[in-house]
């Protein structure tokens, strides 16, 4: 078998705009297997600033992992634990040259076309009339779940704009969810959980920055709203230190973005410790290409999970790989009558 990597350069059809920062390209590798007459493709979804493997020597661990794609899945993901990214993009990669098809790794209803995944429509930050024109848009087109990026513009503002969407539509019409990325501060969360939660909110994504493990504990347990971990997830390795930090903190949810967790196997580990305790859960894309996005869907149809995912970033760019993944009102389908375009 040989595997030979490459780097891409996606580029976002409007800059896009979170509390680290505004996103106008996003760099994503890719695994390409060859054996015989058979092809197989991974993505490794780093992303930088965030991605744990935000490392110098990335490009050199990738190049390790091509050289050395004979010692197998097992002992490739051991070798990789510290980078999470190119453990997906092995599985990913092994299970597409393995399939029958390249890009049909789990094999469901979801690939046949017979049935759509449930996402959420995300709303970008910007400024007030930007981020209200996009929930326009969003539920114009039939989603009945939308997730807000907040704690970049003025607090007030956010408010004022939640205030605005409840007035039109009841939290039976629309699900809202938020994400701060971190934004807020331990010492005036709470207060801003208490004023959040005054919108029906379904749940608020990473309040306080991650690695505060007494105060985010604190929160979850005097939360008005229920709290969602997200970049507290990631770094975190060693299943022990996993189930510690969930027994720790007891958050009403995790979100699980298999890129920065280190992919199918360490997501679905995730899964088993949080069901243990209760605690739900929800997958999402971490800006993937359509080919990492496709595969984290595939394998995100096979947990049966009704909650909408967040699955809805496909169409972010000028120049993502042409794919049979297609929005149809609040879902996410496989259409095989589409053909999948070049690299």
């Amino acid at each position: 078998m040989k595997a030979t990597y490459q780097k891409y350069i996606l580029e976002f059809k409007r800059p896009s705009g979170t509390s680290r920062g505004v996103l106008k390209t996003k760099e994503t590798w890719f695994i390409q297997l060859t054996e015989n007459e058979n092809y197989g493709i991974g993505e490794c979804g780093i992303l930088r600033g965030l991605s744990v493997d935000d490392r110098p020597d990335y490009e050199e661990k990738l190049h390790w992992t091509c050289q050395n794609i004979h010692l197998g899945k097992e002992k490739l993901l051991e070798e990789l634990t510290e980078f999470p990214s190119i453990q997906i993009g092995v599985e990913m990669a092994l299970a597409s040259i393995a399939a029958s098809h390249p890009h049909v790794l789990f094999s469901s209803n979801f690939t046949q076309g017979k049935t759509g995944i449930t996402i959420n429509g995300l709303i970008w930050m910007g400024e007030f009339d930007f981020m209200k024109k996009q929930i326009e848009e969003k539920l114009q087109q039939g989603f009945s779940c939308v997730k807000l990026k907040i704690g970049a513009i003025d607090f007030e503002a956010e408010l004022e704009l939640l205030k605005k969407i409840r007035k039109d539509f009841s939290p039976e019409e629309v699900e809202l969810r938020v994400d701060a990325n971190g934004a807020f501060h331990p010492n005036d969360a709470l207060e801003k959980l208490k004023r959040l939660s005054e919108f029906n909110l379904h749940s608020i994504e990473q309040p306080i920055k991650a690695n505060q493990w007494e105060s985010m504990a604190d929160l979850c347990e005097k939360t008005p709203l229920p709290i969602a971990l997200d970049e507290e997830l990631i770094g975190v390795f060693d299943v022990t230190n996993r189930e510690k930090m969930l027994q720790t903190i007891q958050p009403q949810y995790i979100i699980l973005k298999p890129s920065l967790v280190g992919g199918f196997l360490q997501t679905k580990n995730w899964i088993d410790l949080a069901e243990n305790q209760e605690t739900g859960w929800w997958i999402t894309s971490a800006l993937e290409s359509n080919v990492g996005l496709n595969a984290i869907a595939q394998f995100t149809q096979t947990l049966q999970n009704e909650m909408p995912q967040g699955l809805g970033t496909g169409s972010l760019y000028t120049n993502n790989i042409p794919s049979p993944l297609e929005v149809k009102g609040e879902k996410l389908w496989y259409n095989p009558q589409l053909k999948w375009g070049k690299i």
